[in-house]
This record gives C-alpha cells, sequence and structure tokens, in this order.
C-alpha cells in the first residue's frame, strides 16, 4: 500500500520523484511513440496475485504495457504470473521480498530484501530488475545509497489514487484522471488485498488517457 511521503494534493496523495532519465519503451506502435508528445509511466505494485491475469487482459485489449514493482514472496507463490507479466512486454521490477519499510532494517536485512527478489525474477524472467520501488515510498539517503550499491535505480511515484485503500471505483478514476500531467508515474495495486476496484477503474483510465493523447511507456532503469 501507499503512504504519504512528501505532500498531499486534495484528496490524492503524491509522492515526490524526479522525471524519468533512463531509457523508456513506448506501448503504441513506433510511428506513434515517435510523435507522442504526451506520456505517462503506469506501475502496479504488490504483485503478482490472482488479480494480476486480470489487468494483464485489460492492458492486452488496450495495447497497453505497464510496469510492475513485485513482491518477491508473491513471485514465488505465483511465479507463473511473472513469466507472463514479462512475456507480455512488460517490465518487471523490484519491490523487495515482503513489504518492509527499508529505511528501518540492517544492511544485511536490506540486501536479502532486494538480492532475494532479484533472484527468484530472475528464475522466470532472465532479466535482473535494475528498478527498486521502496514500500511505502519510504526512502532517506541511505536508502538511497544502499540501493545504488546494490546496481539499483529507486523508482517512486507522482500520481497516487490510494486504490490500496478500496474507496470505490469512480474514485479511483476521478484520481489518476485529476492528476495526471505529462510524464506522470501512475501507482496502482495489482496485490496485496482485494484489487477488483482497481482491475474496474482500469479501463475507464486507459480509454480516457488515450483519449487525451498520452502514450505509455514503461521504465527499466537501463
Amino acid at each position: 500500500m501507499a503512504v504519504v511521503v512528501l505532500a498531499l494534493l486534495g484528496p490524492l496523495l503524491v509522492v515526490g520523484c524526479t522525471q524519468p532519465t533512463d531509457a523508456v519503451t513506448a506501448s503504441a506502435g513506433s510511428g506513434q511513440a515517435a510523435a507522442a508528445s504526451k506520456y505517462v509511466i503506469l506501475t502496479f505494485d504488490d504483485g503478482p496475485s490472482p488479480y494480476t491475469a486480470k489487468v494483464l487482459a485489460i492492458l492486452h485489449a488496450y495495447g497497453v504495457k505497464a510496469t510492475f514493482f513485485e513482491l518477491g514472496q508473491n513471485v514465488a507463490r505465483y511465479p507463473s504470473l511473472t513469466r507472463r507479466v514479462y512475456l507480455a512486454g512488460n517490465s518487471v521490477q523490484n519491490h523487495t521480498w515482503d513489504h518492509r519499510d527499508l529505511r528501518r532494517v540492517s544492511w544485511t536485512t536490506f540486501k536479502s530484501e532486494v538480492l532475494n527478489t532479484d533472484r527468484v525474477i530472475r528464475a522466470q524472467t532472465g532479466y535482473t530488475p535494475r528498478c527498486l520501488r521502496p514500500p511505502y515510498g519510504a526512502v532517506n539517503s541511505l536508502t538511497y545509497r544502499r540501493a545504488a550499491s546494490l546496481g539499483k535505480t529507486v523508482r517512486l511515484w507522482t500520481v497516487d489514487p490510494r486504490d490500496w485503500s478500496r474507496p470505490g471505483t469512480s474514485v479511483i478514476v476521478r484520481r489518476v484522471l485529476a492528476n495526471v500531467r505529462n510524464g506522470s508515474v501512475i501507482l496502482l495495486h495489482d496485490g496485496g488485498g482485494n484489487r477488483s476496484q482497481t482491475v474496474a477503474a482500469l479501463p475507464t483510465i486507459l480509454r480516457t488517457l488515450k483519449a487525451r493523447g498520452y502514450a505509455f511507456y514503461t521504465t527499466w532503469c537501463g
């Protein structure tokens, strides 16, 4: 779930994150991607879970790719879902093993949380994540230094509709659409509890953003 880290903007929690500077991949066709003047990065946290398959089906229907920040313990439980996410062209990245606050753990635990998650993701994808999203968006200078020492780039978000709190499908839609801007990194959840409202909100979010001229990018921190 997400927690306030930097600012409260109306009904929407927004966590500060710099504009992604790493290479990104467009979901649209190459011609559309080259011409796109606006883009967003759609991300999902806390999976995989049984809701991940529903999210994948919707993304496929709209021709959109996303970035999935996965928990190692859930990858171990649903390995085939992680493989499906990756083979569908989405980015699979590291969200730690079991959602601990990385500011409050020892260096040994920090390494275990990150490297064990790398291991199970790599087993399903052949790829070692380069992005790390600390749970709760909880970061400090030590978190950044430790992540960098493991070859990770910290990736947070800029739009958080608090879908994990299950505020209602229409509320999730409204919070995303009212706050999205060019370059926004949108936080949603495909795991960590009942995500039926997130699944229900996703088609309207994708359809509306496409109608507004946004392309969808994934992030790899490469």
